[in-house]
């Protein structure tokens, strides 16, 4: 069998497992089936993400690239419209930030949430064919137009990055994954 060509290919092979192991048992669509588990499920989200996005932003030390790719507001807005005020939101738990060291550990892991940006648009028209119009998606919509553009720049990105990063990449890319499917698949619902 032969190496794939570029490393977002060699990541992609790399954290395969895992991210079907997070597919396998996350079960999205039982959880979005109603209402009050679609919010459990963004409030799970919102504590991932508060956990996650300092950390890559600091690892990474690239705000304007990073900061187009952040999701935090976005799950906030969503939860707002859901009935959860700030102080509700600011009290919903998240995992241990992880240790990113360097570029390569940080877009091993933004890998995983640039990654969920691009499958999250399924998930949006499923919970907006099941709840209607007026379901709050911010999260879930995506970026629009700029959904090509952003992944495209990530990937240039991830495959410029030296021969010395790749192994702290595939490292960061597989225990975000694995951090992501332990904390979506328990804890308590909101």
């Amino acid at each position: 069998m032969t190496q794939p060509d570029t490393l977002h290919a060699r990541l992609r092979v790399a954290t395969a497992e895992a991210h079907e192991a997070l597919e396998r048992d996350l079960d999205w669509q039982e959880r979005v089936a109603t209402l009050p588990g679609y919010r459990a499920l963004l409030a799970r989200l919102r504590g991932f993400h508060a956990a996650y996005e300092p950390a890559i932003a600091v690892a990474l030390a690239d705000e304007a690239f990073f900061a187009p790719r952040r999701r935090l507001a976005a799950l906030d807005a969503d939860l707002a419209a859901l009935g959860l005020d700030d102080a509700a939101r600011a009290a919903l738990p998240a995992p241990l930030a992880p240790r990113l060291a360097g570029e390569g550990a940080a877009m091993g892991a933004l890998y995983v949430l640039e990654g969920s940006t691009l499958g999250g648009l399924v998930i949006g028209r499923h919970v907006g064919g099941l709840h209607g119009a007026g379901t709050p998606l911010a999260y879930y919509a995506g970026r629009g137009r700029e959904a090509g553009p952003l992944w495209r720049a990530f990937r240039e990105r991830l495959d410029g990055l030296g021969a010395g990063q790749e192994q702290a990449a595939f490292a960061a890319g597989v225990a975000t994954f694995e951090t992501m499917r332990v904390w979506l698949t328990t804890g308590s619902a909101v």
